[in-house]
């Protein structure tokens, strides 16, 4: 049976950092918000509580390196707005009968660009450039229950400016294999800034989200219901052209829902709807596809392969590919 002081820990570190960060609105690196799995962009591009043997989940949630197989290495690519890319890279291990543990690695590189004074003059071309180094750890706690936290070095680089800081994801998940059915819940960016653009230090990207995914019997259906930024319910946080939206926009805004179709064990076909997507693509002009998204994967012997489209600027489309590869032991 589960210790009920390792889950009590662990949900008081959770709301103890939900208290201290709520309500802020204003944050730096929100890079770390865009998903790092193909899987996760088919899903509608938030999704905390798929609990299958893909290495990409961890970085949504590390308590899901607890299904990821020993030695597995994993490498994704996502294409955002135009002329910039994102990518990772994530290895895990197992460590004794219960732990994995993980390292991983994320960038968006925006490409050189002009760079201006504040009056317009050009003084030439610059770089930007996000990036992040992560270390995890999952244990498996028992009762179906596993826990997990991930550490990272975020540094951010935009022609002379650069920025950097430490934060801490925590995150939680219930599997239980015969129901088909998971639960999590996830803290996001726990952290600060030890260095700063500028003479002000900005909050980091702070999330609270909690995740569904069910499976519907002997169908070959799986439903994951995902609801983020579980601390920011102020509606004055949202306007549409200075005008403040609706409270039932506002609550619709917090849901991502995606189903999984998987008419055989080692292929699944996905679509997903982020409400909060649709709504500020809609807002910027782009109504056509707008929060949808639709992928598909295969797995075949120690492959793992997933690709995905989705819509995240009204300029470009996104495509998503993950590669994961499992080592013999």
């Amino acid at each position: 049976m589960v210790k009920k002081s390792s889950i009590l820990a662990v949900v008081l570190m959770i709301a103890a950092s939900m208290r201290l960060q709520a309500q802020e609105s204003n944050s730096v690196f929100s890079f770390l918000n865009l998903p790092t799995s193909a899987h996760v962009v088919g899903l509608g591009g938030r999704n905390i509580s798929v609990a299958d043997d893909d290495i990409s989940m961890g970085f949504h949630n590390p308590a899901l390196l607890a299904g990821v197989s020993d030695r597995t290495v994993g490498l994704n690519f996502f294409t955002y707005m135009k002329g910039s890319n994102a990518g990772s890279a994530a290895y895990a291990q197992a460590h004794g009968e219960r732990g994995t543990w993980g390292v991983s690695a994320q960038f968006v590189g925006y490409g050189s660009m002009t760079e201006t004074t504040a009056s317009g003059e050009v003084l030439g071309e610059m770089n930007a450039l996000d990036m992040a180094l992560g270390g995890s750890y999952c244990y498996l706690l028992g009762g179906n229950w596993s826990g997990g936290v991930t550490g990272r070095f975020i540094y951010s680089h935009y022609g002379e400016f650069t920025s950097c800081a430490l934060a801490v994801d925590l995150g939680l998940n219930y599997y239980k294999e015969e129901n088909d059915l998971s639960l999590s819940a996830v803290a996001r960016q726990i952290g600060g800034q030890l260095k700063a653009f500028g003479d002000r230090h900005e909050r980091l990207p702070f999330g609270l989200e909690l995740g569904l995914t069910k499976g519907l019997g002997h169908a070959p259906i799986r439903f994951s219901v995902t609801l983020s930024d579980l601390t920011r319910w102020k509606s004055d946080y949202y306007y549409s052209a200075g005008k403040k939206i609706s409270a039932g926009r506002i609550l619709t805004n917090h849901f991502c829902v995606g189903v999984d179709i998987l008419p055989v064990s080692f292929l699944h076909i996905s679509a997903g709807y982020d409400f909060r997507r649709a709504y500020e693509m809609k807002a910027a002009g782009s109504s056509h596809g707008a929060g949808l998204s639709v992928g598909a994967g295969v797995k075949v012997r120690r492959f793992n392969i997933s690709l995905a489209y989705a819509k995240y600027h009204v300029g470009a489309p996104t495509f998503s590919a993950s590669l994961a590869y499992s080592f013999p032991r």
